[in-house]
């Protein structure tokens, strides 16, 4: 089948119009997000239920990081090969029941690591499988916004689950947020197998090509930006419920607050990037937005640097961050998949992703590390750097598309 063939198929599926089928891909992501980005909203509780230091409740999270990533490759060959809506529903249900196994981990911290990757390993499908259905589905034009409103999901669905864990907790144990979530990702999951119908792939499973994504150097300086994006946006969603708790001195519920803040700007910054980059046109209009957002983050964690304490200061500054770093990642995605060919989206995603989440797995713990040691405003210096080091390559990037 060919590329305008699969568009098509989506764009019927959609009803009166193409933005049914991206709500419908919107909505899974959201769902998706609040399984995984559920365990981030816990890092409070997850020290406290197990007494560990701030370094290891950085590798908990890297546990999960690590299953998302090392499944990545085979999750984009499956959508590739397979088509977008059977990994989504057998993903989403995954999700659902890896949820609930990282409740009954306590009191064994191993026994959590390998729930919380198990969680992870299933979260891999959401990247190349979600951003495969918004290109087919997009509406000419609308491509950016499409992936900005998807991308969205990601920063609803962290948000939320920030909102459901640490609000749950104040009446509750935290474990019941994490019930609340799955019981809600799986019923979405049985509605998304009814009303989406989704394109179908190859119908073979085959090695993602990576030697032609290889050959493309802006693909490649794109990737390499994410590793820096990913240790930055990774290393930030891990520890500002610690921050505020610890420098700030504000409870797990309020703390969760600004956490899920972060998300509503964030969400916000995805779609009004979205747009202005379908204004300018074009991958390069998607990699100039992104340019000025990285920009702008890169200012703000150097705020983080030498101040903290003060809660109206230090809510302005990570509601900023939401807009710009968090804001960032539709675009990046829609810069991603403009460079490559659509057959090739699939195994491109997974390679952006892979490098986002490689940062992820070594910032948090390096974060925490430092955190103990010196403190956290030279925590938040290793942050500053990393975008910076983003910035520079999403530069290489636009001047080479």
């Amino acid at each position: 089948m060919t590329g305008s063939e699969t568009k098509d198929e989506t764009r019927d599926d959609s009803g009166d119009g193409s933005w049914r089928a991206v709500g419908s891909v919107a909505g899974w992501q959201t769902a998706a997000s609040l399984c995984y980005y559920a365990i981030f909203a816990a890092t409070g509780f997850v020290r406290d239920a197990f007494s560990v230091s701030e370094s290891l409740v950085g590798l908990f999270l890297t546990a999960g990081l690590l299953g998302y990533t090392v499944f990545l490759f085979p999750s984009g060959a499956a959508v590739d090969g397979y088509g977008e809506k059977p990994v989504m529903v057998v993903g989403l249900l995954a999700l659902s029941v890896a949820l609930v196994g990282v409740t009954f981990a306590p009191p064994s911290y191993l026994l959590l690591l390998v729930t919380v990757a198990l969680l992870g390993a299933a979260y891999s499908t959401a990247m190349p499988a979600s951003n495969r259905g918004i290109v087919a589905a997009a509406p000419a034009g609308s491509k950016n916004l499409a992936m900005g409103l998807k991308q969205v999901g990601v920063t609803v669905g962290s948000g939320a689950s920030s909102l459901v864990v640490t609000g749950v907790a104040v009446v509750a144990a935290w474990q019941v947020g994490f019930w609340a979530i799955a019981v809600f990702a799986a019923g979405y999951a049985l509605v998304f197998a009814t009303r989406y119908r989704g394109n179908p792939g190859t119908g073979r499973l085959e090695r993602p090509r990576l030697a032609g994504l290889g050959g493309n150097r802006a693909y490649v300086a794109l990737v390499a930006a994410g590793l820096f994006i990913g240790a930055s946006i990774f290393s930030m969603l891990g520890y500002t419920v610690l921050y505020v708790q610890d420098v700030v001195g504000t409870g797990p519920a309020l703390a969760g607050g600004v956490l899920a803040a972060t998300q509503v700007t964030g969400s916000v910054g995805r779609i009004g990037a979205g747009s202005l980059a379908d204004r300018l046109g074009g991958p390069r209009g998607a990699a100039t937005v992104a340019l000025v957002q990285l920009a702008g983050a890169v200012a703000l964690f150097s705020l983080l640097v030498g101040t903290g304490g003060s809660f109206a200061p230090t809510i302005a500054v990570f509601v900023a961050l939401g807009l710009t770093i968090h804001g960032s990642t539709g675009v990046f995605y829609s810069c991603l998949s403009g460079v490559v060919d659509d057959g090739d989206i699939g195994a491109a995603t997974a390679g952006g992703q892979t490098a986002l989440n490689v940062g992820g797995l070594v910032a948090p713990p390096l974060f925490g590390f430092v955190v103990e040691s010196t403190g956290y405003g030279a925590g938040w210096a290793l942050v500053a750097g990393s975008t910076v080091l983003a910035t520079v390559l999403l530069f290489v990037v636009r001047r080479r598309i």
